[in-house]
């Protein structure tokens, strides 16, 4: 994983201090299936089943740098899967945050716990996802989201704190959206691919 990081350093990708001491301190290979750890630490999606992934490297590294999360800030993980990012998050904002995982598929629910239990991230756990989009009943700091909406969820803006941002894919996007005056603040960043995102159960 270090290589990996020294080359997400090089080339621009990885910026701030905090995230890079996040990859270099959780290893993505502690949270694929076991016949993908060989190829944990290239920089390519990896499927988790059930029709998931882990997200590439770059694109998890640049989403991270756009939300900018702090510590001891609250952060929501929408489509925490394998628990990589959860933990991440859970690594940035340190023992005074928390960072709630959620996840629609049970099986991942149990994978990415297990996952995050190799680290002593008290502050950081998965759940299963509710019926609605997100935990409408909380406000967070950030919120990360890790599959394509078709659309943005404006029922989110709701969930992040005035100032807060939001980052998540739109179809082949990546949106930050800072929360201003309750109104959206929108940068669009093209050329992605995600797999989508599951806004309610089948």
């Amino acid at each position: 994983m270090q290589k990996l990081t020294d080359t997400l350093i090089h080339n621009g990708t990885l910026k701030s201090e905090v995230v890079i001491d996040a990859f270099r301190s959780i290893d993505r290979a502690n949270f694929v299936p076991h016949e993908s750890i060989p190829s944990a630490h290239e920089d390519h999606p990896i499927h988790i089943g059930y029709q998931q992934t882990i997200s590439q490297p770059t694109t998890v590294a640049f989403m991270l740098e756009l939300l900018d999360v702090q510590k001891g800030e609250h952060v929501l993980d929408i489509g925490a899967g394998s628990g990589w990012t959860t933990a991440l998050l859970g690594h940035i904002v340190g023992n005074e945050g928390t960072v709630t995982g959620l996840e629609r598929v049970d099986e991942l629910v149990t994978f990415g716990t297990e996952n995050l239990a190799k680290y002593d991230l008290p502050q950081a756990h998965i759940e299963r996802a509710g019926t609605t989009l997100g935990k409408p009943k909380e406000t967070f700091d950030r919120i990360l989201i890790s599959a394509a909406a078709r659309a943005f969820p404006e029922e989110l803006l709701m969930q992040v704190r005035e100032g807060g941002v939001i980052v998540l894919p739109v179809r082949d996007a990546i949106w930050k959206i800072t929360r201003i005056e309750h109104q959206p603040s929108i940068e669009k960043f093209e050329g992605y691919i995600f797999v989508p995102l599951i806004t309610k159960h089948k």
